[in-house]
């Protein structure tokens, strides 16, 4: 499969590629920084540059043509104001399910984050992330042209993955390794069935494969 990952870069992101270059897909990455394209290559990417803040529909559809997948794992980052956990957190992620559609790429994995609402309430700037990842979580519920599939992981660690995990509608809160939250986005790609499933994700007991396949058959 071609999947194309926007925020390619990111630490999700590159542990993601590099799990699908290795099951022999084909990953694609958008990066606004043309300096981190060997980071994708050496992760086993096709580094795409492409700042989602500043682009066209027609310019995402046009990268996504003719992919079999698409996954918004872009994110404005810890270090970043307000303006842009609108901009990227919701903006950039609802042009690219904009593009998708229009590229006629069914499948859409979203990264979001535990706690993501559109209501939320609090003027921090955590605060306005979490409306800001609930707004477009429900852009993306919103589409009939989409086989979408939303992620919401934990409290991100760098730990070592484990292979073992509790995903569900609801598991309560806790960690996840970024490289369990890859495991399961690759796994979420090759299943299909979980089209249409908003999932939590921490460290748990279950391993990943068997996780999603729990998850495909309810």
């Amino acid at each position: 499969m071609r999947i194309v990952i926007a925020g390619g870069h990111g630490q999700i992101a590159l542990r993601l590629e590099r799990l699908l270059s290795a099951a022999g897909h084909e990953p694609a990455g958008l990066i606004r920084n043309p300096e981190q394209a060997d980071d994708l290559r050496a992760a086993g990417a096709e580094p795409v540059v492409l700042d989602l803040e500043s682009a066209t529909v027609e310019m995402v559809a046009g990268v996504l043509q003719g992919a079999d997948a698409a996954v918004f794992a872009a994110g404005a980052g810890p270090g970043s104001g307000t303006a842009r956990k609108d901009t990227v957190d919701r903006a950039a992620a609802v042009l690219f399910a904009d593009a998708a559609e229009r590229a006629g790429v069914r499948r859409y994995i979203v990264v979001s984050s535990m706690g993501a609402d559109s209501a939320h309430p609090g003027d921090e700037v955590f605060d306005v992330y979490l409306r800001a990842k609930g707004a477009a979580d429900d852009s993306v519920r919103a589409r009939e042209g989409l086989d979408w599939t939303i992620l919401r992981p934990g409290s991100l660690i760098n730990d070592a993955g484990t292979g073992l995990v509790r995903l569900g509608a609801a598991t309560g809160r806790g960690p996840v390794s970024r490289d369990d939250v890859a495991a399961v986005l690759a796994e979420l790609l090759e299943t299909p069935a979980t089209a249409g499933l908003t999932l939590e994700l921490i460290s748990g007991s279950t391993p990943v494969a068997v996780a999603v396949k729990d998850m495909a058959g309810n």
